[in-house]
């Protein structure tokens, strides 16, 4: 994800707002999510998210007892994940706990991949442009405005599903178009904007 621009008002917490409440009333592994990457009774997978963003994705999981390793490769989206992660230590209790599952990487996926080998890989490039007149949240455009529109989308996936063990899960828009030049998914899980589209590599 290449910097694009700067955002001093984005700031990366997860020790409150829709994140922390997310943590207590999200559902457990029966979200759409969690059942995506495969975490279910009895398998909880190791994870790698290639496309870090705002770490939520990698939290939750993290808080439902996945080891999750986050790759971002903006300078900047990193630090601010690196200062909240910081900050979740301090607070201490659940959240330093779920912290000592999460790890982050500082390059690009495509680089770090193949030499990871990891069992499940989670992709969450920036969505296309909504066919919706309202305008995008906020943060999101903010965050685009630091990382940029992953044009190499289609290449970070390619990489992906030669170097993941068990699967790789497509985090998309649920009624936009896949990805060109990638196969069809094994499985998808739809939810109400978003779907999961999961790749079974075993």
């Amino acid at each position: 994800m290449s910097s694009t621009g700067s955002s001093p008002a984005l700031r990366v917490d997860f020790t409150s707002g829709a994140v922390a409440h997310r943590l207590r009333f999200g559902g457990g592994r029966g979200q759409d999510l969690a059942k995506a990457m495969g975490l279910r009774r009895g398998n909880t997978p190791q994870i790698v998210d290639a496309t870090a963003g705002l770490g939520r994705d990698a939290f939750l999981l993290a808080s439902l007892g996945a080891e999750v390793t986050m790759i971002e490769r903006s300078a900047q989206m990193h630090a601010l994940i690196a200062d909240a992660m910081a900050r979740a230590v301090q607070e201490g209790g659940v959240f330093a706990e779920i912290m000592a599952r999460m790890a982050l990487i500082q390059g690009d996926s495509k680089e770090l991949l193949p030499a990871l080998a990891p069992e499940a890989v989670l992709i969450d490039p920036m969505h296309p442009p909504s066919r919706k007149s309202a305008l995008v949240k906020r943060e999101l455009r903010e965050v685009r405005a630091i990382v940029g529109s992953d044009e190499d989308a289609a290449d970070l996936m390619r990489v992906a599903l030669a170097a993941a063990r068990k699967r790789v899960v497509l985090k998309w828009p649920a009624k936009a178009d896949p990805i060109a030049g990638i196969r069809a998914p094994s499985h998808q899980i739809l939810g109400k904007s978003t779907r999961y589209d999961v790749f079974m590599t075993g």
